[in-house]
Protein backbone atom coordinates (compact mmCIF):
# COMPACT_ATOMS: atom_id res chain seq x y z
CA UNK A 1 0.00 0.00 0.00
CA UNK A 2 1.60 3.26 -1.24
CA UNK A 3 0.61 6.96 -1.08
CA UNK A 4 0.12 8.63 -4.48
CA UNK A 5 0.37 12.33 -5.28
CA UNK A 6 -3.08 12.41 -6.81
CA UNK A 7 -4.69 10.82 -3.71
CA UNK A 8 -7.11 13.06 -1.93
CA UNK A 9 -6.40 14.07 1.69
CA UNK A 10 -9.17 11.75 2.91
CA UNK A 11 -7.67 8.93 0.92
CA UNK A 12 -4.24 9.65 2.31
CA UNK A 13 -5.56 9.68 5.91
CA UNK A 14 -7.34 6.39 5.37
CA UNK A 15 -4.18 4.78 3.99
CA UNK A 16 -2.00 6.14 6.79
CA UNK A 17 -4.47 4.89 9.35
CA UNK A 18 -4.45 1.41 7.88
CA UNK A 19 -0.63 1.44 7.73
CA UNK A 20 -0.53 2.57 11.34
CA UNK A 21 -2.90 -0.21 12.40
CA UNK A 22 -0.75 -2.82 10.67
CA UNK A 23 2.41 -1.46 12.32
CA UNK A 24 0.74 -1.39 15.72
CA UNK A 25 -0.47 -4.97 15.29
CA UNK A 26 3.01 -6.04 14.26
CA UNK A 27 4.52 -4.27 17.25
CA UNK A 28 1.97 -5.96 19.53
CA UNK A 29 2.88 -9.34 18.13
CA UNK A 30 6.56 -8.59 18.64
CA UNK A 31 5.89 -7.55 22.22
CA UNK A 32 3.89 -10.70 22.87
CA UNK A 33 6.65 -12.81 21.38
CA UNK A 34 9.23 -10.97 23.39
CA UNK A 35 7.21 -11.46 26.60
CA UNK A 36 6.79 -15.19 25.94
CA UNK A 37 10.51 -15.63 25.32
CA UNK A 38 11.31 -13.68 28.48
CA UNK A 39 8.95 -15.85 30.45
CA UNK A 40 10.55 -18.95 29.01
CA UNK A 41 13.97 -17.60 29.84
CA UNK A 42 12.94 -16.88 33.41
CA UNK A 43 11.40 -20.36 33.71
CA UNK A 44 14.58 -21.94 32.36
CA UNK A 45 16.68 -20.01 34.87
CA UNK A 46 14.40 -21.08 37.71
CA UNK A 47 14.43 -24.69 36.55
CA UNK A 48 18.20 -24.67 36.30
CA UNK A 49 18.41 -23.38 39.86
CA UNK A 50 15.98 -26.06 41.03
CA UNK A 51 18.02 -28.74 39.25
CA UNK A 52 21.19 -27.51 40.94
CA UNK A 53 19.50 -27.57 44.37
CA UNK A 54 18.11 -31.06 43.79
CA UNK A 55 21.47 -32.24 42.44
CA UNK A 56 23.20 -31.02 45.59
CA UNK A 57 20.58 -32.75 47.73
CA UNK A 58 20.97 -35.97 45.72
CA UNK A 59 24.75 -35.82 46.04
CA UNK A 60 24.39 -35.37 49.80
CA UNK A 61 21.92 -38.25 49.98
CA UNK A 62 24.31 -40.47 47.99
CA UNK A 63 27.15 -39.47 50.26
CA UNK A 64 25.03 -40.29 53.33
CA UNK A 65 24.00 -43.61 51.77
CA UNK A 66 27.61 -44.45 50.97
CA UNK A 67 28.55 -43.67 54.57
CA UNK A 68 25.70 -45.86 55.85
CA UNK A 69 26.79 -48.65 53.54
CA UNK A 70 30.32 -48.40 54.88
CA UNK A 71 28.98 -48.50 58.43
CA UNK A 72 26.79 -51.49 57.58
CA UNK A 73 29.73 -53.26 55.93
CA UNK A 74 31.86 -52.70 59.03
CA UNK A 75 29.02 -53.87 61.28
CA UNK A 76 28.45 -56.96 59.14
CA UNK A 77 32.16 -57.78 59.15
CA UNK A 78 32.24 -57.40 62.94
CA UNK A 79 29.15 -59.60 63.29
CA UNK A 80 30.61 -62.27 61.02
CA UNK A 81 33.89 -62.19 62.92
CA UNK A 82 31.99 -62.42 66.20
CA UNK A 83 30.08 -65.41 64.85
CA UNK A 84 33.31 -67.06 63.69
CA UNK A 85 34.88 -66.34 67.07
CA UNK A 86 31.87 -67.89 68.79
CA UNK A 87 32.13 -70.97 66.59
CA UNK A 88 35.88 -71.24 67.18
CA UNK A 89 35.37 -70.83 70.92
CA UNK A 90 32.64 -73.47 71.07
CA UNK A 91 34.72 -75.83 68.97
CA UNK A 92 37.77 -75.35 71.18
CA UNK A 93 35.79 -75.44 74.42
CA UNK A 94 33.77 -78.50 73.43
CA UNK A 95 36.74 -80.80 74.02
CA UNK A 96 37.44 -79.41 77.49
CA UNK A 97 33.73 -79.46 78.36
CA UNK A 98 32.99 -82.94 77.05
CA UNK A 99 36.17 -84.56 78.37
CA UNK A 100 35.18 -84.62 82.07
CA UNK A 101 31.59 -85.46 81.12
CA UNK A 102 32.81 -88.41 79.08
CA UNK A 103 34.97 -89.65 81.94
CA UNK A 104 32.10 -89.24 84.42
CA UNK A 105 29.72 -91.24 82.21
CA UNK A 106 32.24 -94.07 81.84
CA UNK A 107 32.84 -94.13 85.60
CA UNK A 108 29.09 -94.14 86.23
CA UNK A 109 28.62 -96.99 83.77
CA UNK A 110 31.32 -98.97 85.56
CA UNK A 111 29.65 -98.20 88.89
CA UNK A 112 26.28 -99.47 87.64
CA UNK A 113 27.94 -102.75 86.65
CA UNK A 114 28.77 -103.39 90.34
CA UNK A 115 26.47 -104.65 93.08
CA UNK A 116 24.38 -101.70 94.31
CA UNK A 117 21.66 -101.56 96.90
CA UNK A 118 18.30 -99.97 96.09
CA UNK A 119 19.25 -96.44 97.14
CA UNK A 120 22.60 -96.59 95.36
CA UNK A 121 20.91 -97.85 92.22
CA UNK A 122 18.40 -94.98 92.34
CA UNK A 123 21.19 -92.43 92.83
CA UNK A 124 23.18 -93.92 89.95
CA UNK A 125 20.14 -93.76 87.66
CA UNK A 126 19.43 -90.15 88.64
CA UNK A 127 23.06 -89.22 88.02
CA UNK A 128 22.88 -90.94 84.64
CA UNK A 129 19.77 -88.94 83.73
CA UNK A 130 21.44 -85.70 84.80
CA UNK A 131 24.50 -86.43 82.69
CA UNK A 132 22.29 -87.26 79.71
CA UNK A 133 20.56 -83.88 80.07
CA UNK A 134 23.87 -82.01 80.22
CA UNK A 135 25.17 -83.93 77.22
CA UNK A 136 22.00 -83.25 75.24
CA UNK A 137 22.16 -79.54 75.97
CA UNK A 138 25.85 -79.28 75.05
CA UNK A 139 25.34 -81.13 71.78
CA UNK A 140 22.32 -78.95 71.03
CA UNK A 141 24.32 -75.74 71.52
CA UNK A 142 27.12 -77.03 69.28
CA UNK A 143 24.67 -78.22 66.61
CA UNK A 144 22.77 -74.93 66.51
CA UNK A 145 26.06 -73.00 66.34
CA UNK A 146 27.17 -75.06 63.34
CA UNK A 147 23.81 -74.92 61.57
CA UNK A 148 23.63 -71.13 61.99
CA UNK A 149 27.07 -70.73 60.46
CA UNK A 150 27.06 -69.48 56.87
CA UNK A 151 30.20 -71.51 56.14
CA UNK A 152 28.91 -74.90 57.21
CA UNK A 153 30.20 -77.66 54.96
CA UNK A 154 28.24 -80.88 54.60
CA UNK A 155 29.77 -84.23 53.66
CA UNK A 156 27.08 -85.72 51.47
CA UNK A 157 27.60 -89.40 50.78
CA UNK A 158 25.63 -92.67 50.70
CA UNK A 159 24.38 -93.58 54.17
CA UNK A 160 23.33 -97.13 55.09
CA UNK A 161 20.12 -96.75 57.09
CA UNK A 162 20.44 -100.31 58.39
CA UNK A 163 23.78 -99.42 59.97
CA UNK A 164 22.29 -96.20 61.33
CA UNK A 165 19.47 -98.22 62.91
CA UNK A 166 21.98 -100.54 64.59
CA UNK A 167 23.77 -97.61 66.21
CA UNK A 168 20.51 -96.02 67.34
CA UNK A 169 19.28 -99.30 68.83
CA UNK A 170 22.43 -99.65 70.91
CA UNK A 171 22.29 -96.01 71.98
CA UNK A 172 18.63 -95.76 72.96
CA UNK A 173 17.79 -99.29 74.13
CA UNK A 174 18.70 -98.45 77.78
CA UNK A 175 16.58 -95.27 77.69
CA UNK A 176 13.53 -97.14 76.38
CA UNK A 177 14.07 -100.07 78.75
CA UNK A 178 14.20 -97.72 81.73
CA UNK A 179 10.67 -96.52 80.84
CA UNK A 180 9.37 -99.99 80.06
CA UNK A 181 8.90 -99.20 76.36
CA UNK A 182 9.42 -101.32 73.26
CA UNK A 183 11.97 -99.77 70.91
CA UNK A 184 11.85 -101.48 67.51
CA UNK A 185 13.75 -100.91 64.26
CA UNK A 186 12.36 -102.41 61.07
CA UNK A 187 15.05 -104.17 58.99
CA UNK A 188 16.05 -102.16 55.93
CA UNK A 189 18.58 -102.23 53.09
CA UNK A 190 17.95 -98.62 52.03
CA UNK A 191 20.89 -96.36 51.25
CA UNK A 192 20.28 -92.63 51.06
CA UNK A 193 22.29 -89.53 50.23
CA UNK A 194 22.90 -87.23 53.19
CA UNK A 195 25.49 -86.00 55.64
CA UNK A 196 26.06 -89.00 57.96
CA UNK A 197 26.74 -86.91 61.05
CA UNK A 198 23.74 -84.62 60.72
CA UNK A 199 21.40 -87.39 59.55
CA UNK A 200 22.31 -89.27 62.69
CA UNK A 201 21.66 -86.14 64.77
CA UNK A 202 18.24 -85.77 63.11
CA UNK A 203 17.38 -89.40 63.89
CA UNK A 204 18.78 -89.16 67.43
CA UNK A 205 16.65 -86.15 68.25
CA UNK A 206 13.49 -87.70 66.81
CA UNK A 207 13.98 -91.06 68.56
CA UNK A 208 14.92 -89.42 71.86
CA UNK A 209 11.93 -87.10 71.62
CA UNK A 210 9.59 -90.02 70.90
CA UNK A 211 10.82 -91.95 73.95
CA UNK A 212 10.55 -88.90 76.21
CA UNK A 213 6.92 -88.25 75.33
CA UNK A 214 5.79 -91.88 75.38
CA UNK A 215 4.65 -93.37 78.69
CA UNK A 216 3.37 -96.74 77.49
CA UNK A 217 3.56 -98.84 74.35
CA UNK A 218 6.63 -98.18 72.28
CA UNK A 219 8.52 -96.52 69.45
CA UNK A 220 8.96 -97.95 65.95
CA UNK A 221 11.60 -96.70 63.51
CA UNK A 222 11.42 -97.74 59.87
CA UNK A 223 11.62 -96.73 56.22
CA UNK A 224 8.94 -96.41 53.52
CA UNK A 225 10.02 -96.13 49.89
CA UNK A 226 8.05 -93.96 47.50
CA UNK A 227 9.42 -93.38 44.03
CA UNK A 228 13.06 -92.43 44.26
CA UNK A 229 12.87 -91.41 47.91
CA UNK A 230 12.94 -93.09 51.29
CA UNK A 231 10.84 -91.72 54.13
CA UNK A 232 12.48 -92.25 57.50
CA UNK A 233 9.58 -92.69 59.96
CA UNK A 234 9.61 -92.50 63.74
CA UNK A 235 6.28 -93.68 65.13
CA UNK A 236 5.35 -93.54 68.82
CA UNK A 237 2.32 -94.27 70.98
CA UNK A 238 2.90 -91.21 73.12
CA UNK A 239 0.84 -88.25 74.27
CA UNK A 240 0.50 -86.78 70.77
CA UNK A 241 0.57 -83.14 69.72
CA UNK A 242 -2.46 -80.88 69.57
CA UNK A 243 -3.12 -78.97 66.34
CA UNK A 244 -2.46 -75.65 68.09
CA UNK A 245 1.03 -76.80 69.13
CA UNK A 246 2.24 -78.26 65.84
CA UNK A 247 3.77 -75.06 64.50
CA UNK A 248 5.60 -73.96 67.63
CA UNK A 249 7.22 -77.29 68.58
CA UNK A 250 9.94 -76.66 65.98
CA UNK A 251 10.93 -73.39 67.68
CA UNK A 252 13.66 -73.14 70.30
CA UNK A 253 12.81 -73.85 73.95
CA UNK A 254 9.32 -75.12 73.14
CA UNK A 255 8.02 -78.17 74.97
CA UNK A 256 4.58 -79.70 75.23
CA UNK A 257 3.32 -78.98 78.71
CA UNK A 258 2.11 -81.78 80.92
CA UNK A 259 2.41 -82.93 84.52
CA UNK A 260 5.90 -84.16 85.22
CA UNK A 261 6.98 -83.00 81.77
CA UNK A 262 9.76 -84.68 79.84
CA UNK A 263 13.32 -83.51 80.59
CA UNK A 264 15.19 -81.34 78.14
CA UNK A 265 15.42 -77.77 76.92
CA UNK A 266 13.14 -78.02 73.90
CA UNK A 267 15.95 -77.74 71.35
CA UNK A 268 15.79 -81.16 69.67
CA UNK A 269 13.08 -80.43 67.10
CA UNK A 270 14.59 -77.00 66.39
CA UNK A 271 17.82 -78.76 65.43
CA UNK A 272 15.85 -81.24 63.29
CA UNK A 273 14.12 -78.39 61.44
CA UNK A 274 17.36 -76.47 60.84
CA UNK A 275 19.31 -79.54 59.72
CA UNK A 276 16.55 -80.75 57.39
CA UNK A 277 16.26 -77.27 55.85
CA UNK A 278 20.02 -77.01 55.29
CA UNK A 279 20.23 -80.52 53.79
CA UNK A 280 17.06 -80.20 51.70
CA UNK A 281 15.26 -83.06 53.47
CA UNK A 282 11.50 -82.34 53.68
CA UNK A 283 9.97 -83.16 57.06
CA UNK A 284 6.33 -83.98 57.81
CA UNK A 285 4.34 -84.86 60.91
CA UNK A 286 1.02 -86.51 61.77
CA UNK A 287 -0.28 -86.65 65.31
CA UNK A 288 -3.39 -87.33 67.35
CA UNK A 289 -3.52 -86.28 71.01
CA UNK A 290 -3.51 -89.31 73.26
CA UNK A 291 -2.77 -91.70 70.38
CA UNK A 292 0.76 -90.87 69.28
CA UNK A 293 2.85 -89.09 66.65
CA UNK A 294 4.62 -89.90 63.38
CA UNK A 295 7.58 -87.85 62.14
CA UNK A 296 8.71 -88.41 58.55
CA UNK A 297 11.94 -87.24 56.89
CA UNK A 298 12.25 -87.57 53.09
CA UNK A 299 15.65 -88.73 51.85
CA UNK A 300 16.91 -89.40 48.29
CA UNK A 301 17.60 -93.08 47.61
CA UNK A 302 20.98 -93.96 46.08
CA UNK A 303 23.00 -96.97 45.07
CA UNK A 304 22.36 -100.69 44.97
CA UNK A 305 20.33 -102.30 47.71
CA UNK A 306 21.09 -105.79 48.90
CA UNK A 307 19.20 -107.96 51.32
CA UNK A 308 17.48 -106.20 54.17
CA UNK A 309 19.64 -105.86 57.24
CA UNK A 310 18.38 -107.85 60.22
CA UNK A 311 16.84 -106.03 63.12
CA UNK A 312 19.65 -104.49 65.19
CA UNK A 313 20.62 -106.12 68.47
CA UNK A 314 23.08 -105.16 71.19
CA UNK A 315 26.25 -107.22 70.56
CA UNK A 316 27.68 -109.58 73.17
CA UNK A 317 31.20 -109.32 74.59
CA UNK A 318 32.11 -112.88 73.61
CA UNK A 319 34.34 -111.82 70.72
CA UNK A 320 36.09 -109.18 72.82
CA UNK A 321 37.33 -111.23 75.77
CA UNK A 322 41.10 -111.40 75.96
CA UNK A 323 41.64 -108.97 73.07
CA UNK A 324 44.33 -106.32 73.59
CA UNK A 325 43.30 -102.66 73.27
CA UNK A 326 46.00 -99.98 73.23
CA UNK A 327 44.51 -96.65 74.36
CA UNK A 328 46.23 -93.29 73.71
CA UNK A 329 44.62 -90.70 76.00
CA UNK A 330 46.21 -87.69 77.69
CA UNK A 331 43.54 -87.22 80.38
CA UNK A 332 44.06 -89.10 83.67
CA UNK A 333 40.35 -89.55 84.40
CA UNK A 334 39.63 -90.84 80.90
CA UNK A 335 42.54 -93.29 81.08
CA UNK A 336 41.18 -94.79 84.28
CA UNK A 337 37.64 -94.86 82.88
CA UNK A 338 38.79 -96.71 79.75
CA UNK A 339 40.65 -99.18 81.90
CA UNK A 340 37.53 -99.97 83.96
CA UNK A 341 35.20 -100.32 80.96
CA UNK A 342 37.56 -102.34 78.76
CA UNK A 343 38.71 -104.68 81.51
CA UNK A 344 35.72 -105.11 83.81
CA UNK A 345 32.79 -104.80 81.38
CA UNK A 346 34.24 -106.09 78.11
CA UNK A 347 36.88 -108.51 79.42
CA UNK A 348 39.62 -107.02 77.25
CA UNK A 349 43.27 -106.41 78.10
CA UNK A 350 43.79 -102.64 78.16
CA UNK A 351 47.15 -100.97 77.66
CA UNK A 352 46.95 -97.29 78.54
CA UNK A 353 49.34 -94.60 77.29
CA UNK A 354 49.35 -90.83 77.73
CA UNK A 355 50.96 -89.98 74.41
CA UNK A 356 52.45 -91.30 71.18
CA UNK A 357 55.96 -92.00 72.53
CA UNK A 358 54.57 -93.91 75.52
CA UNK A 359 52.22 -95.88 73.27
CA UNK A 360 55.08 -96.87 70.95
CA UNK A 361 57.11 -97.99 73.94
CA UNK A 362 54.21 -100.04 75.33
CA UNK A 363 53.48 -101.69 72.03
CA UNK A 364 56.97 -102.97 71.46
CA UNK A 365 56.97 -105.69 68.84
CA UNK A 366 53.51 -107.06 69.69
CA UNK A 367 50.71 -105.33 67.80
CA UNK A 368 47.48 -104.88 69.76
CA UNK A 369 44.15 -106.08 68.43
CA UNK A 370 42.75 -102.55 68.33
CA UNK A 371 43.83 -98.93 68.88
CA UNK A 372 41.71 -96.31 70.64
CA UNK A 373 43.07 -92.75 70.41
CA UNK A 374 41.75 -89.41 71.56
CA UNK A 375 42.05 -86.80 68.82
CA UNK A 376 43.43 -83.97 70.99
CA UNK A 377 46.72 -85.06 72.57
CA UNK A 378 49.46 -83.05 74.25
CA UNK A 379 52.15 -81.03 72.44
CA UNK A 380 49.98 -80.56 69.36
CA UNK A 381 49.83 -84.29 68.59
CA UNK A 382 46.62 -85.86 67.32
CA UNK A 383 45.06 -89.27 67.55
CA UNK A 384 45.31 -89.67 63.78
CA UNK A 385 49.08 -89.17 63.97
CA UNK A 386 49.22 -91.66 66.83
CA UNK A 387 47.39 -94.26 64.73
CA UNK A 388 49.70 -93.65 61.75
CA UNK A 389 52.82 -94.08 63.90
CA UNK A 390 51.52 -97.17 65.69
CA UNK A 391 50.41 -98.81 62.45
CA UNK A 392 53.81 -98.05 60.94
CA UNK A 393 55.52 -99.68 63.94
CA UNK A 394 53.23 -102.71 63.72
CA UNK A 395 53.71 -102.99 59.96
CA UNK A 396 49.99 -103.58 59.45
CA UNK A 397 46.72 -101.58 59.44
CA UNK A 398 45.70 -102.32 63.01
CA UNK A 399 41.94 -101.62 63.52
CA UNK A 400 41.57 -98.24 65.19
CA UNK A 401 39.00 -95.82 66.64
CA UNK A 402 39.25 -92.05 67.02
CA UNK A 403 37.43 -90.43 69.94
CA UNK A 404 36.76 -86.71 69.61
CA UNK A 405 34.47 -83.83 70.54
CA UNK A 406 35.24 -82.14 67.21
CA UNK A 407 32.70 -82.27 64.40
CA UNK A 408 34.43 -80.71 61.45
CA UNK A 409 34.73 -81.95 57.85
CA UNK A 410 38.53 -82.13 57.99
CA UNK A 411 38.49 -84.75 60.74
CA UNK A 412 35.76 -86.67 58.95
CA UNK A 413 37.69 -86.74 55.66
CA UNK A 414 40.99 -87.67 57.29
CA UNK A 415 39.48 -90.49 59.35
CA UNK A 416 37.58 -91.79 56.31
CA UNK A 417 40.79 -91.91 54.26
CA UNK A 418 42.45 -93.93 57.03
CA UNK A 419 39.44 -96.21 57.49
CA UNK A 420 39.03 -95.15 61.11
CA UNK A 421 35.56 -94.63 62.63
CA UNK A 422 34.99 -91.60 64.86
CA UNK A 423 33.22 -91.87 68.23
CA UNK A 424 31.78 -88.61 69.53
CA UNK A 425 32.29 -87.54 73.10
CA UNK A 426 30.97 -88.25 75.61
CA UNK A 427 31.67 -91.91 74.86
CA UNK A 428 28.82 -94.32 75.54
CA UNK A 429 30.03 -97.76 76.71
CA UNK A 430 27.33 -99.46 74.62
CA UNK A 431 28.44 -97.69 71.45
CA UNK A 432 32.12 -98.38 72.17
CA UNK A 433 31.24 -102.06 72.67
CA UNK A 434 29.29 -102.12 69.40
CA UNK A 435 32.12 -100.55 67.38
CA UNK A 436 34.71 -102.89 68.90
CA UNK A 437 32.45 -105.87 68.25
CA UNK A 438 32.00 -104.85 64.62
CA UNK A 439 35.75 -104.42 64.11
CA UNK A 440 36.93 -107.57 65.92
CA UNK A 441 34.12 -110.11 65.64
Amino acid sequence: MFLRDDDSPERRVEKLTRISDVLVARIDRLEESRGSAWSMFQAAVALEHEVQVRSRELEQALADLSERNRELAVARALAEEANRSKTRFLRAASHDLLQPLSAAKLFLSALKDTQLDELQGELANRLSGAFESVEELMHAVLDISRLDSQRIEFQRKPVDLGELFRRLAIEYAPMAEAKGLRLSFAPTSARVESDPTFLRRIAQNLVSNAIKYTDSGGVLVGVRKRGGRAWLEIIDTGIGIAATDRARIFDEFQRIGRDGGAPGMGLGLSIVRRACAKLGHPIAMDSEPGRGTVFRVSLPLVGHEGAACPAPVVPSVEYLRGRVALVVENDDAMRRAYELILKDRLGMVPRIAGGIAEALAQMGDDAPDVLIADYNLDNGDTGLQAIRDLRARAGQPVPAIIVSARRDPELGRASLEMGVPVLEKPVRPEELQAVLHRMLA
